[in-house]
């Protein structure tokens, strides 16, 4: 992803999730996705989606049964 879109992403979260610790992050050799961390803590992937001329972002998390 361009580091606009990655900016505009962080923004996002952190406003949506009113959490200033959430950072995008761009993906070594990737450039349809990027991941999201709290810390230094990995959440999940946010993977980019062109689509006849519509452009979404999706974000994958896993969750660990032993985390719950």
């Amino acid at each position: 992803m361009k580091p606009e879109e990655l900016k505009k992403l962080d923004s996002y979260f952190k406003r949506t999730f009113r959490n200033m610790d959430l950072t995008v992050k761009a993906r070594p050799r990737k450039d349809d996705s990027a991941e999201l961390y709290i810390g230094e803590e990995f959440l999940g992937l946010i993977y980019k989606d062109e689509d006849e001329g519509e452009l979404s972002y999706n974000f994958s998390m896993a969750i660990l049964e032993m985390d719950l």
